[in-house]
């Protein structure tokens, strides 16, 4: 669970406010529990309601957008997704001084993958392959531009800063001149000259639901849309074991350009995570150290 002030401008959302907002705007559900659940996410507050659903509120401003976003593509993209993602129970409106929309969503049962301590690597890499070919085989009219979907090079700046960042924190033991050097093999690679893909752009394990160690859910499309299909191999580093991660690769036939970039655009998250979250989101900053090395050790 995230600890101390993430972000700047954070609404303090608390079970009160949840319960107002609910029994306010959907005054059938107003008589059932409300339960804060524990979350390494970033960007939301995420709340129980009852057995059978759950509340997602933004956080901070950027992730207003997150929740529109999934109230107008999740019904669409569901019917061609082979497991299961949220479902929209209800659209909240800003009310009680709260600034942004939220909404309610049917609850998904699972735990969130942990990487070193997966029960079953192969089947999930085949899973995730699966999801992932699923996505990129979506066509539907209108779609938005995905969040970090453009070109490697949009990434640069703020890779580079993190990398920069890093070497004065001596402490996290992080090889910045290997970093860099993977950095630079993912500038040097050839940009997506395909069609751009559907994307959930965001396969964090955090977003992730396993039952049995086989994928059950995948949550937060707050990023989701059209782009470069690099963006979607994160597993490979940020989940997935050497053995599991080649299953990975095989199973969605990926060429070395595209190989290349997505484990840049891993790390270039992971960079940019680590000194961003360290002291705030230990769950966050310890998927970015398991990334870094994961990228690092495979050459």
């Amino acid at each position: 669970m995230s600890a101390g002030q993430m972000h700047p401008g954070m609404y303090p959302v608390d079970g009160d406010l949840v319960r107002r907002l609910v029994a306010g705007q959907f005054p059938q559900w107003a008589e059932l529990a409300v339960e804060r659940r524990p979350s390494g996410g970033t960007v939301n507050a995420m709340y129980r309601l009852g057995d059978d659903m759950v509340v997602r509120l933004p956080l901070v401003q950027s992730g207003a957008g997150d929740v529109s976003m999934e109230q107008v593509w999740l019904p669409r993209l569901a019917p061609h997704l082979p497991v299961r993602i949220p479902e929209v129970l209800g659209a909240g409106e800003p009310a009680l001084g709260y600034p942004w929309p939220w909404s309610v969503y049917r609850w998904l049962a699972g735990e969130h993958p942990e990487a070193g301590a997966l029960s079953e690597p192969v089947p999930l890499a085949e899973d995730l392959a699966a999801f992932v070919a699923a996505m990129r085989s979506i066509t539907l009219p209108a779609a938005p531009q995905a969040h970090r979907g453009g070109p490697v090079a949009s990434l640069d700046a703020e890779t580079r800063a993190a990398i920069k960042q890093l070497r004065e924190i001596p402490q996290e033991g992080v090889d910045c001149d290997a970093a860099a050097a993977v950095w630079e093999e993912a500038l040097r690679a050839p940009d997506w000259d395909g069609p751009p893909v559907w994307l959930h752009a965001d396969l964090m394990p955090g977003n992730l639901l396993v039952d049995g160690g086989r994928l059950a859910s995948v949550i937060d499309f707050g990023c989701t849309g059209l782009g470069d299909p690099a963006c979607d191999l994160f597993p490979a580093w940020n989940l997935l074991p050497r053995d599991a991660r080649e299953v990975f690769r095989e199973a969605l036939v990926v060429d070395d350009e595209t190989w290349i970039r997505g484990r840049g655009r891993t790390l270039s998250q992971a960079l940019i995570a680590l000194p961003y979250y360290r002291r705030t989101n230990p769950a966050m900053a310890c998927n970015a150290r398991h990334v870094i090395r994961a990228v690092l050790d495979d050459g």
